[in-house]
């Protein structure tokens, strides 16, 4: 466990304040920064700040990923959360060409190009290139902007399906716009073509200029070999999944031309892909699984599952970004309204994910042997939630206590004195009684990633980046990915135990067919990287959206938030419909393409169903 007071802490806490300046540097228009005598490329391009400025513009759009719900709301569209304040337009069935929020296409497009001018331009700058180490640093600047530029493509692919790749030079404002998609297939090969090259141009990790034999921890974020590695083996799991391998049922998806833009014919080497490029991130032997030391399995589980959000990413985490919203944003959104200071309580976890989490003996809930009920209250109190707390969240594995706060659980962060519990029944502490819309829809709110020590009277946060990859996410890649090419390999069930054991559960000792390891590795994806940013886009990928199981739209379910004056009430324990959703159509699979784009554009095919 890391001491918070220890050398190493501070010195990193030091410099990602440095790179919270690098990555917000540029919030404000660039053009609107430039001095009135700065008025050409040719001007920002000679000028070393400029220039500088102008690659942190490009980082500057990379998701916040703990930016909920408003900044990057992807968990609020799936079935993992509902948001409070704010419903995407496509829970509604509301999403249009003419009502895509929210919208990238615009921004990323703007990077893409910025991106692109940077290359273009960047060799003129001699102020830079004389400095000492100048043309090493110029080619460093060229990776970063090249795997951006494809960084930002990807993103869009995720969003939008196949997209307008744009090529190696940026048209002028007069230039022929009129360019179709290219097929799904053609987008990856570029994509991953570019990082392949910004991975040549990219050190292995930046080094103090001062101290060569130190890492710089003033560049935490910024693009390295290891990253891209990482980024690619998302993108070839992604290449590989059901919904881009072999997808018959979007044939007709078609440009003008009669190109059909998703391959038809499924490829199983494209698992092999996958599989292996996972495991050249594994046997870089960089990271480890962050635990906690403890002699009890399930309170060691819990603490390294807890603590893995701020204090296990110098461990654990590949692809560090610093995040200036995990508590103004995200913790405060999440935490009940007993917490010390305002906190607005309405991230709300569906009864779905809580149906999901195991017992701490590893069985399902609807395993008849797995201890499990929805009958009395429990008469004693624990560490993780009070006396006469609803025997439905007594004896859960130990990240469901990490990742749902719930009626009868601790304070997640320094709470009102005096009130160590969460109250969610009707005329409880953070029930739907007490405010106009600060509750949770669902008797549930999220609680991962929140620090306990979070005060939000006096203030009191602890910075800690972001983990936009990990390594616990590339075990997951792996065995996925070897399960659908080599079901039966023995790896699947080592780094599947690797994750079960780091989550306080035993090894898995079910049937190994592939079918059953499909199904297990799912589970433990979702419940591992819950609220990471992944669910909706691995539920579309697996094309699953519209089964009973992991449905997207219709009935969500929770406690009766309108009822209970007590704790122990049944009146609120009851399983209601908390909230429903449109249907799932399978134009849900990607979002349109702004109708603005499509009228500019004539060679542009809508995805079908809008």
């Amino acid at each position: 466990m890391m001491n918070f007071n220890d050398k190493k802490y501070r010195l990193i806490a030091l410099a990602l304040m440095g790179q919270l300046l690098f990555s917000s540097s540029c919030n404000e228009d660039f053009l609107n920064t430039v001095p009135d005598n700065i008025t050409t490329l040719e001007d920002v391009f000679t000028n070393k700040n400029m220039t500088e400025e102008w690659l942190a513009r490009i980082y500057n759009p990379i998701p916040q990923m703990w930016d909920q719900p408003y900044g990057t709301p992807w968990s609020g569209q799936s079935d993992e959360v509902n948001y409070a304040w704010s419903q995407p337009a496509i829970n509604s069935g509301a999403l249009t060409p003419v009502n895509t929020n929210p919208n990238h296409w615009d921004r990323y497009y703007q990077t893409i190009r910025s991106a692109g001018i940077f290359l273009e331009n960047i060799d003129m700058n001699q102020e830079i290139f004389e400095q000492p180490g100048g043309p090493q640093l110029i080619t460093q600047y060229k990776g970063e902007a090249r795997f951006l530029r494809a960084y930002f493509y990807w993103l869009m692919m995720k969003q939008y399906g196949p997209i307008v790749i744009m090529g190696e030079s940026t048209l002028p404002p007069e230039g022929d716009f009129q360019i179709p998609r290219s097929t799904w297939d053609e987008c990856v090969a570029y994509v991953l073509s570019e990082m392949d090259k910004a991975h040549e141009l990219v050190p292995e990790k930046h080094l103090n200029p001062n101290n060569p034999s130190q890492e710089d921890l003033q560049q935490t974020g910024r693009i390295t070999k290891p990253i891209i590695k990482a980024v690619q083996s998302q993108i070839l799991l992604y290449h590989a999944s059901p919904l881009f391998n072999g997808n018959t049922s979007l044939g007709n998806f078609k440009n003008q031309d009669g190109t059909v833009l998703f391959n038809q014919t499924y490829e199983e080497a494209r698992w092999k892909d996958a599989a292996d490029a996972a495991k050249e991130l594994i046997d870089m032997g960089l990271w480890d699984l962050y635990e906690v030391d403890h002699e009890d399995p399930f309170v060691k589980g819990y603490l390294s599952s807890k603590e893995l959000m701020y204090d296990g990413w110098d461990t654990e985490g590949i692809w560090l970004r610093p995040d200036n919203n995990v508590f103004g944003s995200w913790e405060r959104h999440c935490s009940p309204r007993n917490a010390n200071g305002q906190a607005w309580n309405g991230i709300a976890v569906t009864q779905e994910m809580v149906d999901d989490f195991r017992m701490a003996n590893g069985k399902s809930i609807d395993n008849p042997t797995s201890g499990y009920t929805e009958s009395g209250f429990t008469s004693e109190a624990s560490e993780y939630y009070a006396a006469g707390t609803y025997n439905m969240y007594v004896g859960r594995e130990p990240r469901f206590y990490v990742n749902v706060t719930f009626n009868g659980a601790t304070v997640p962060v320094v709470s009102v004195p005096g009130s160590d519990y969460v109250e969610f029944y009707f005329t409880g502490n953070s029930g739907k009684q007490g405010a106009p819309r600060d509750w949770p829809i669902t008797g549930y709110t999220a609680r991962k990633n929140i620090h306990p020590n979070s005060d939000f009277r006096s203030g009191t946060s602890f910075g800690r980046p972001a983990m936009m990859i990990r390594l616990g996410e590339i075990y997951l890649n792996y065995i996925e990915a070897l399960n659908e090419y080599s079901p039966g390999h023995p790896d699947i069930l080592i780094y599947l135990n690797e994750i079960r054991n780091r989550g306080g559960l035993a090894d898995y000792e079910g049937s190994t067919d592939q079918a059953t390891m499909r199904k297990e590795i799912r589970l433990e994806r979702q419940i591992e990287l819950m609220y990471e940013g992944h669910r909706y886009w691995d539920v579309r990928r697996w094309k699953i959206p519209d089964t009973e199981e992991d449905h997207q739209g219709g009935e969500f379910h929770g406690m009766n938030i309108e009822a209970g004056g007590y704790m122990s009430d049944p009146a609120f324990h009851q399983r209601v419909v908390a909230f429903t959703r449109a249907d799932w159509r399978d134009k849900f699979y990607f979002y349109p393409i702004p109708q603005r784009e499509i009228d500019r554009n004539k060679a542009l095919v809508q995805f079908p169903g809008y």
